[in-house]
């Protein structure tokens, strides 16, 4: 990356450098693209890594949310399992989400919205939420990010959080607990230094 490039820029400085490479998703190996200036741009990260491992299968359908994309592999997964879905890929980084757009096509996955957070409808209640939240961002930010998605759970739905611990897992399902106490976050699993937290809107 360029100096002034970080993974939540919304627009890397550093010139484009599109290459390929290869991920499982699915339990299958997918033929995809990566780029400079994106979040773990050569491997699936060993946060996404355990959060796939740990959650459950998507729903069959609904609108999905993929809270911080990078170059998809949440949203991927959520799309290939989950045809029938509308898949949202949201992420400040415009790079990011052009390298979602190009590996949907690679996939021919026709149910991907890659889209910066503003361009997300307000009407738009999510059935699923899967997020390796951008911690470094900030503790205020990323507060103020997950006060604007999580309430937008449809009733009976989940959020799906992974946070290494020592970044402050614990604190932060404390916080979402008092910040939103109608949703209920429990700690689901703990793996390779990650705790994977889940919110649950309870159905009405």
């Amino acid at each position: 990356m360029a100096s002034g490039d970080h993974y939540f820029s919304p627009a890397p400085e550093s010139e484009l450098n599109l290459r390929p490479f290869t991920a499982r998703l699915v339990g299958q190996t997918y033929e995809l693209v990566t780029a400079n200036g994106i979040f773990s741009p050569e491997r699936i990260d060993m946060g996404t890594r355990v959060l796939l491992d740990h959650v459950p299968a998507a729903p069959p359908g609904g609108q999905f949310l993929d809270l911080g994309c990078g170059w998809g592999p949440l949203a991927l997964t959520l799309a290939l399992e989950s045809p029938h879905a509308t898949v949202w890929a949201v992420d400040v980084n415009t790079r990011a989400l052009d390298v979602v757009r190009r590996n949907a096509q690679k996939l021919g996955l026709t149910n991907i919205n890659p889209v910066t957070p503003d361009d997300v409808p307000d009407s738009v209640e999510f059935t699923t939420i899967w997020s390796n939240p951008p911690i470094r961002v900030g503790k205020n930010e990323l507060h103020d990010i997950l006060q604007r998605w999580l309430p937008r759970l449809e009733p009976g739905s989940d959020a799906w959080l992974v946070v290494q611990r020592n970044l402050g897992s614990d604190s932060l399902q404390r916080w979402i607990q008092a910040t939103m106490p109608e949703l209920t976050t429990t700690r689901q699993a703990i793996s390779k230094g990650y705790r994977v937290l889940r919110s649950r809107r309870p159905a009405e």
